[in-house]
């Protein structure tokens, strides 16, 4: 029996530029013809990340890290079997991983720089797994300090023993994100991650335009005979309000983490959590658009997921006798409403929290806070998966 859990948020945000494309312009989007607002799905997972690492909610064995830095992660252990450049140990994990070249093909193309002493992608990494590479510090130390003192490592260098075990080190992930979010190793397709989230892009429910704050700055210290500005700029922003969809397949998620059912429950009880809780970064000491959902609705799919954007094809446009939180709750509602007939499960069920009360009372359980809405999440899941 499949089983999703699907997150429908309608959020209202004030001023702000919370997710900025390479000019430094808050990021967009064509949909239905017309220029909206987006926040990417990176930028959302990325927060959603953060806020797992802050909150209480999960422990932090089972949440990772990203980095190419793996050796500051065992920056002690490395420093403690006696090496001085502790970089070394990162070039000797990139070498072992490395895919055998073909025969006659060269390591590297002429003319191209090594990459330096780093991890060649952005290994995201579990608490359990740097356990296990700390363990693997101390067991080889022998070998990783020879390797260190040549000036240049190559594969055929690096006994099969050591190898091996480095391999091992990285198939033992039992952390959340990773679990949620994926991991892909180019290197080592077998300690892949295939994610059991899937996160759209944050739209507007309507068009926006960009909007540009210019700003001047005085000098403090400057002398009476100095006028006018120390510094001028402009920044650009916009205001939105954003159908933000995410769904979570819940067997794929139970083998991500090694079958830990509890592990399993409680990561929804966050994602729930963090779902509504993460806000990006992106110009918040600008603007402080600290601004939680307005409507959270939560679907337990049996067949396959739906994303509602269209409800918004055609903009909800602003009207004086109701906000645009409303109207968009509203049009998410109706369309709802006529899709399910033709695509939903009769098993399927909803839940959902509603600060516009625009949402239909007859469509699925109301709770009253946020924790609420992740227990709902947390015992529907359980008695599903029991049942099955």
């Amino acid at each position: 029996m499949s089983l999703f859990v699907e997150y429908h948020l309608i959020q209202n945000f004030a001023p702000s530029n919370l997710n900025r494309d390479d000019t430094g312009s808050p990021k967009d989007a064509l949909f239905g013809g017309h220029r909206r607002a987006r926040v990417s799905s990176q930028c959302s997972k990325k927060s959603m990340r953060d806020w797992f690492k802050s909150s209480d909610l999960l422990d932090s064995d089972v949440v990772g890290t990203r980095t190419r830095h793996l050796d500051n992660l065992l920056a002690s252990e490395l420093k403690e079997i006696g090496l001085s450049d502790i970089s070394m140990f990162n070039e000797i994990v990139k070498q072992a991983l490395k895919k055998k070249e073909k025969k006659g093909e060269q390591e590297k193309k002429e003319g191209k720089e090594d990459e330096g002493k780093l991890l060649s992608y952005l290994l995201f990494i579990s608490m359990p797994e740097v356990q296990a590479f700390k363990a693997l510090v101390q067991k080889h130390k022998d070998e990783i300090v020879k390797l260190a003192t040549k000036k240049k490592i190559k594969p055929s260098d690096i006994s099969d023993s050591l190898k091996s075990q480095i391999k091992e080190c990285l198939a033992k992930s039992r952390a959340v994100d990773i679990a949620l979010f994926g991991r892909m190793l180019a290197d080592l397709p077998e300690v892949n991650q295939h994610a059991a989230c899937q996160v759209a892009h944050s739209l507007s429910t309507h068009r926006v335009e960009r909007d540009f704050d210019y700003f001047t700055a005085v000098d403090d210290e400057g002398g009476p005979d100095e006028t006018g500005a120390g510094m001028i700029g402009q920044v650009e922003f916009n205001s939105a309000t954003f159908y933000r969809y995410a769904v979570v397949d819940t067997r794929k998620l139970l083998g991500n983490l090694q079958g830990d059912a509890e592990l399993n429950l409680s990561a929804l009880e966050a994602f729930t959590q963090a779902m509504a809780r993460a806000i990006p970064t992106g110009k918040q000491n600008s603007f402080a658009a600290h601004n939680p959902p307005s409507f959270i609705g939560v679907c337990l799919r049996h067949g396959s997921p739906l994303n509602l954007a269209n409800a918004f094809e055609k903009p909800v446009t602003p009207r004086l006798d109701s906000s645009l939180t409303e109207r968009s709750v509203k049009e998410l509602a109706d369309y709802e409403t006529r899709l399910a007939p033709i695509y939903a499960d009769a098993r399927d069920t909803w839940a959902y929290i509603d600060a516009s009360d625009a949402w239909p009372a007859s469509k699925g359980q109301r709770v009253a806070n946020l924790d609420e809405l992740a227990r709902w999440v947390r015992q529907q899941v359980s008695a599903q998966l029991e049942a099955a």
